[in-house]
């Protein structure tokens, strides 16, 4: 329950309420009401000293651009009742969901600073399709078990949860993150002292899933981001009217309209479905009203659309080239728009292939590797008009974070030399499982479609085929990685390097990939694939290097 207090005397018109909820007493203020934005912006502190006070210049600037908008002091915070050390993360969710539910009304504008990032995401999973917009700032996340437990006083359990290494990226908050398809902001400090770049990057990562998101970076700001928006009035200004933007329209307004440039007179988009299956990138498949599928790949998380305009550019420039290659089915290249001068993000609009990925290891996976090796030897034997640029290894032994071990030391050291001389060819240089499509099953199953040029270059046939083992490695045994280049070779592949040569480029593409496989299996679990937890695939690679030294070395 809830009661108002007298408003006191502020450049916006502001009212107090205290909230009663679970023995405490919250206090809380909201702005505005009446304007043109419709729904309630709420704005949660962080932890500490936190407190309602720190973002009332946000809820100012909220009721400024017309949104209703409040914010409260969390219990054993500011004004509110109750001690610090008994509250939890789940008590947090349930103080702010009460206090939603007695005073916020229409969609929901969440907006969590620190700490409440997590609390921003529990609120998503339980208000659903309710929030229109979300804001984050220099957010936490946690992992599942330190929800219920008391934040105590700095050397209890939930201190020791959250300290050790790497707990967060478990966290159920990204998983949230990456099924939100709302309006998002991500507010990042050059120096933040309080929150390690992993979970910045992960968060900004799952945002970029399919989310409406922009990576908003403040190079001279520290963590304490409410007190630069305090300080701040411009970048206050423009984080709120980012937020506010396009609130209720479905998707990107400007992508839309570019995209309807792109279509043949008389058609328009019906239909817009997400499809799984990949990480860099934003891929949707369009319905046309003819029933034509078209898929829209846009580049969103920072580092790909940093380097958009090469990859977008290189992979229309190949989608033309493989059209006129009838044993490659690539999609066919519709339109482009590589550096985002009409588009919100990078963008490329491209015919759909039939078939489906698929990951599972069903009774058909020998005959699926067979095919994989037989595409692959058909993409190697491509004679382009002009080369490609040249591969580009994804890791070095400078780069390698393995775990300690001596497997882990003598595969480090084999990469310690320069590149073995190759014969060059043409490489898709991403081919794996993922990037394949299937039609058919048993006597008729084929490959449907080859999809992500992105990264086509010019290397040794190695690197392509060291790429698909350490992919079939991960997802079924070590010994579909470690047999793959035969199967390769007996669908009629190029030479591949003898001994060391070859061990070389086979551990040049699995080390990219230690300690953190499970980041590229992130989209092979959206299909199914929930088997492949950190530590299986950590134990599979692992296996796979193993075989490679006592194989080749």
């Amino acid at each position: 329950m809830s009661e108002l207090t007298s408003a006191r005397p502020a450049t916006f018109a502001r009212a107090d309420f205290v909230h009663a909820v679970g023995g405490e007493r919250l206090s809380g203020w909201y702005a505005g009401g009446g304007g043109p934005v419709p729904g309630t912006a709420v704005v949660l502190h962080g932890a500490g000293d936190g407190s309602k006070e720190l973002v009332l210049p946000l809820l100012e600037e909220f009721a400024a651009q017309g949104c209703r908008a409040l914010a409260f002091d969390f219990s054993g915070h500011g004004r509110s009742t109750g001690r610090l050390r008994e509250l939890s993360l789940r008590r947090r969710f349930d103080q702010a969901v009460s206090v939603i539910d007695a005073h916020a009304h229409g969609p929901l504008v969440l907006v969590g600073f620190s700490m409440s990032g997590q609390t921003v995401a529990d609120l998503v999973r339980h208000y659903g399709d309710r929030v229109a917009a979300l804001g984050l700032c220099a957010p936490a996340v946690y992992a599942a078990e330190a929800w219920d437990v008391p934040f105590g006083d700095g050397d209890g359990r939930f201190s020791e949860l959250i300290r050790r290494p790497g707990s967060w990226r478990g966290s159920p908050a990204l998983d949230v993150l990456r099924d939100y398809e709302g309006r998002a902001v991500l507010a990042v400090p050059g120096t933040d002292e309080v929150i390690p770049p992993g979970v910045t990057e992960a968060v900004s990562a799952a945002l970029a899933r399919r989310a409406q998101f922009t990576h908003w970076e403040l190079p001279d700001a520290r963590h304490r981001l409410s007190g630069w928006f305090r300080d701040h009035p411009e970048d206050r200004r423009e984080f709120v009217t980012s937020l506010l933007s396009g609130l209720g329209e479905p998707g990107w307004a400007a992508t839309r309209a570019w995209v309807a440039g792109q279509l043949p007179e008389g058609r328009r988009v019906v239909e817009s479905a997400f499809l799984t299956g990949g990480w860099s990138a934003q891929l949707r498949r369009l319905t046309l009203d003819d029933g034509t599928a078209l898929a829209l790949r846009s580049f969103v998380a920072p580092f790909f659309r940093r380097h958009a305009p090469g990859l977008l550019a290189r992979e229309a420039e190949v989608l033309t080239l493989l059209a006129a290659q009838e044993d490659v089915p690539a999609p066919r290249l519709i339109g482009v728009d590589a550096t985002a001068g009409h588009c919100e993000h990078p963008s490329l609009l491209m015919t759909v292939v039939p078939g489906r990925v698929r990951v599972d290891p069903g009774e058909d996976l020998g005959r699926r590797v067979e095919l994989l090796a037989a595409r692959l030897a058909a993409i190697h034997r491509i004679v382009p008009g002009h080369r490609p640029r040249t591969y580009q290894a994804w890791t070095s032994p400078e780069g390698v974070n393995a775990p300690e071990g001596e497997v882990w030391e003598r595969a480090v050291d084999v990469i310690r030399r320069d590149p073995p001389p190759y014969e060059g060819c043409f490489l898709h240089r991403d081919f794996h499982p993922g990037n394949v499509l299937f039609t058919g099953s048993g006597a008729g199953l084929r490959i449907g479609g080859v999809v992500d040029w992105v990264e086509t270059s010019w290397g040794p046939a190695d690197l392509d085929v060291a790429h698909c083992s350490t992919a079939l490695a991960l997802l079924f045994g070590a010994e579909y990685g470690l047999g793959f280049p035969e199967r390769y070779q007996e669908q009629g592949g190029r030479r591949l390097a003898d001994g060391p040569d070859h061990l070389y480029w086979r551990l040049l593409d699995a080390l990219a990939y230690a300690p953190d496989a499970a980041k590229l299996a992130g989209p092979w679990r959206e299909l199914g694939r929930t088997d492949l937890t950190p530590e299986v695939l950590l134990e599979r690679l692992e296996g796979y290097v193993t075989g490679l030294l006592r194989r080749y070395a």
